[in-house]
């Protein structure tokens, strides 16, 4: 997703160190890393939370690296993933809460700029994930929509 204001995808940032095999401190095997995750997912955490989880918690320090596969390509092959991607979900959440907030503190205009700019990311990524297949055809955002599949 490319930034708010300039839509130029940016290069800087810290990166990981490639990791393209398991470490040898990794205990678990892959099928006992991929029941945590399917655990986990059926928690309804997130594949970061997850992610953090295992790292934390197990001792796993890169999942692709120990498994061979993703995440969230073993929530999606366990039929644990979400049915709206994670990302939109975040963004739908904030937007929700920003609506919130605006709705007590009617003069502020910053939070209202955001909230356009926030709206109108939620509209191109909606747009691209329709296109792809990971959302229902014919899917728009509605604030009202949006506060509802938040709820859930």
């Amino acid at each position: 997703m490319a930034r708010v204001y300039s839509r130029k995808k940016g290069k800087s940032g810290s990166k990981r160190p490639i990791v393209r095999k398991a470490k040898r401190w990794t205990k678990l095997k892959k099928a006992e890393i991929e029941e945590m995750i399917v655990k986990l997912a059926k928690e309804r955490k997130t594949s970061a939370q997850i992610g953090l989880a295992l790292r934390d918690g197990c001792g796993v320090p890169d999942v692709k690296a120990a498994v061979g596969k993703t995440v969230s390509r073993i929530m999606k092959e366990a039929g644990a993933y979400p049915e709206f991607p994670e990302d939109m979900m975040s963004l739908l959440r904030k937007s929700v809460s920003l609506r919130a907030h605006l709705e007590t503190h009617k003069p502020d205009k910053h939070s209202k700029r955001g909230l356009e700019n926030l709206e109108s990311k939620i509209r191109r990524l909606g747009k691209y994930y329709v296109r792809k297949g990971q959302m229902p055809k014919g899917w728009k955002y509605s604030p009202e929509d949006a506060k509802l599949l938040v709820q859930k």
